[in-house]
C-alpha cells in the first residue's frame, strides 16, 4: 500500500471536497488523510482500488468481521470514487469484487451504512442491499447539522 499511499490520499481529499459523509470534513487535512490511510492496514481488511491510465481513480474496503459469531459476515467501508470518474461503473465494480472476494473468504452476510438521501443509495439497493434501518442524527457535516444514516445488508447466497 506505501506506493498508493500519495494516490489514495488524494483520492480521499477529493473526494470529501465533494461532500461524501465518509468520517471526515472538508477542508481534510492532507496529513489526516495520510494519517487514516497508514492507519488502515490490517490482516482483517481488504482494500480495492480501481485504476485507470495507471492512476487510482477509487477504492473500497472489506472489513472482515473477527468475532467468533461473526465469522460469516463483514463490512463494507469507504466506497470512494473520485468526482471525475462518477457515473462510469467504477463504484458497482469495486463493490462486485468486494462480494467476490467475500465469498471466497467464507463471508456470505455484508453490511454497510452510508448517508440517507446520498447516491450511494441507489447503488446499494441496486446491488441487492436491503434496508435494515435509519439511525437519525447520526453524522455531523461541515455547518454543523445531524445527517441520518441508512444500514443496510446483503445476504451473498441469495
Amino acid at each position: 500500500m506505501e506506493e498508493h499511499l500519495n494516490e489514495l490520499v488524494d483520492l480521499l481529499i477529493d473526494v470529501v471536497e465533494e461532500g461524501a459523509s465518509i468520517g471526515f470534513l472538508r477542508p481534510l487535512d492532507p496529513l489526516e488523510a495520510k494519517q487514516y490511510w497508514e492507519s488502515v492496514p490490517n490482516p482483517n481488511v481488504t482494500i480495492f482500488v480501481a485504476k485507470i491510465n495507471n492512476k487510482i481513480v477509487g477504492s473500497v474496503q472489506l472489513h472482515l468481521c473477527s468475532k467468533q459469531t461473526g465469522k460469516h459476515r463483514a463490512e463494507i467501508a469507504k466506497l470512494l470514487v473520485h468526482p471525475n470518474y462518477r457515473r462510469k461503473g467504477i463504484a458497482r465494480l469495486l463493490m462486485e469484487s468486494a462480494h467476490e472476494t467475500a465469498l471466497k473468504m467464507g463471508r456470505t452476510l455484508l453490511v454497510l451504512d452510508t448517508r440517507e438521501g446520498d447516491p450511494s443509495n441507489l447503488l446499494y439497493r441496486s446491488l441487492g442491499y436491503v434496508n435494515a434501518g435509519r439511525i437519525p442524527h447520526y453524522a455531523m457535516n461541515e455547518i454543523g447539522n445531524f445527517d441520518a444514516t441508512i444500514i443496510y445488508y446483503k445476504n451473498l447466497m441469495e
